[in-house]
């Protein structure tokens, strides 16, 4: 199950705080998430610009992502907008978490975090 406590670094809480309009759900999340140093982050945490493996739980099947910055979002080469329903459901969460998703105009989704390939906090390269 997905954690209800965003955990977000410092530092892209004030990145992400900077490219939301304040009414956005999103940014309503950010003011109430739980902020921590980069190298205090636990390293099965998604932070902006982790790479991770997303299991559907039915099928088996696993997708490669990555949580993107708007401007860096490339979906059809797995650049995963931190503004879509995916991003949004990734951010903050742990692996192992079943997270959901409202697809625009279709059904609810999910998928497992399966692993996490790269995190930049984990990887040291804490100003990306």
């Amino acid at each position: 199950m997905p954690h209800d406590d965003l955990i977000l670094s410092e530092l892209d809480h004030a990145r992400l705080k900077a490219l939301l309009p304040r009414q956005s759900s999103l940014h309503q999340r950010l003011d109430q998430a739980e902020l921590q140093p980069p190298r205090q982050i636990d390293a099965d945490v998604v932070t902006m610009r982790s790479e991770l493996l997303l299991q559907d739980p039915d099928s088996g099947l696993r997708r490669r992502i990555t949580l993107a910055y708007p401007a860096e979002a490339l979906p059809a080469d797995g650049q995963v907008s931190v503004l879509s329903p995916l991003g949004q459901a990734l951010l903050g969460q742990r692996v192992g978490d079943l997270v959901a998703w409202q697809a625009p105009q279709g059904p609810r989704l999910q998928a497992r975090i399966a692993a996490l390939l790269y995190q930049p906090e984990a990887a040291g390269d804490y100003l990306r």
